[in-house]
């Protein structure tokens, strides 16, 4: 049996909820009990409605936020227990792609600066630099002149292709994609999910790519996982969640698809109330006050993530 690239157990981020000082101290989960496993060269997309945790998985699986507990094994290691200079070497190999490419770039260095900073942080050798440079903007389909630019003087579309550059230049085994399209126009997002697919068959790439565009994750994902208030739901292959859904609140996600065919006959699933408060859950299954399925034992019991038909799914309905 061969060992997963990547391998999350029971991942957990609790923070701390503000308070008064008379107040017992609230925490709010975040992330609660995730569990998944990347091979290699596969894609797994993280979808969900906004705030049910998947910015904070990713975060969590590199250590730019430190999780509460749980572990990550890469290649069988796990790096929670590693040591900052011992993260750092881990860091070639597990790389991050931002939302927003302006954000996470320095205004005031040009692309050049802005993708040699990962090579001299990781000390690779000088000499090895120039054809580094060369060979990676080639690889995201920008010419060398781009090098001499600041990050204002680009397209929304070249900066994330920048932020990808500065991303794989240390040729990692993972990437983790946080909403990598969401912010640019739909004829680019094509482009550079084409692009990220294009990367993976060239450099062997495995990809956590985060996104509630489910449309987007059908497109580009082998496996997806579905989140809802920091737990997943639902883990199955790309086929069978799009063909087959199990969880009530996948099948929600999925009505809510605009449609291409105009005949098309598609039941739109409209979830009753509001997310609820991270810091207030509600108890047994955390979706059932939204559930139009919900039984008595929703309400008391929370589901497992157990194993049906060929996918992991945490409902009691099946």
């Amino acid at each position: 049996m061969t060992t997963a690239l990547l391998e999350v157990k029971n991942l957990e981020k609790k923070f701390a909820a503000k308070s008064v000082w008379f107040q017992k101290k609230q925490y709010v989960h975040a992330v609660n009990g995730v569990s998944l496993a990347l091979d290699e060269k596969e894609t797994i997309g993280i979808v969900g409605e906004s705030g049910c945790g998947k910015s904070t998985t990713g975060r969590c699986i590199l250590r730019l936020i430190e999780p509460t507990s749980g572990e990550v094994l890469f290649q069988g290691k796990d790096i929670t227990t590693l040591s900052k200079r011992e993260m750092n070497e881990i860091r070639k190999d597990i790389q991050m792609v931002f939302q927003d490419p302006m954000a996470s770039m320095n205004p005031k260095l040009k692309v050049r600066e802005i993708l040699s900073e990962p090579l001299i942080a990781h000390k690779i050798p000088r000499l090895e630099h120039e054809q580094l440079l060369s060979e990676t903007m080639r690889l995201v389909g920008l010419s060398e002149e781009h090098l001499s630019r600041f990050p204002h003087e680009l397209s929304g579309g070249q900066r994330q292709r920048i932020g990808i550059a500065r991303a794989i230049i240390l040729r990692p085994k993972i990437v983790v994609l946080d909403e990598p399209v969401s912010a640019l126009d739909v004829s680019v997002q094509s482009q550079i999910l084409n692009l990220l697919q294009d990367l993976q068959d060239e450099l062997g790439l495995s990809y956590l790519f985060i996104s509630h565009d489910l449309g987007v994750v059908e497109h580009i994902a082998h496996t997806v996982g579905v989140m809802y208030l920091g737990e997943m739901v639902e883990i199955a292959s790309k086929e069978q969640l799009f063909e087959q859904p199990l969880h009530p609140y996948t099948k929600a996600l999925l009505s809510a698809i605009p449609k291409t065919d105009p005949d098309e006959v598609k039941e739109r699933i409209i979830l009753k109330g509001e997310l609820p408060s991270p810091s207030n859950p509600p108890t047994g299954c955390k979706f059932h006050p939204r559930c139009i399925f919900a039984m008595d034992i929703c309400k008391t019991a929370k589901p497992d993530l157990r194993q049906v038909e060929g996918r992991q799914v945490a409902c009691h309905l099946v």
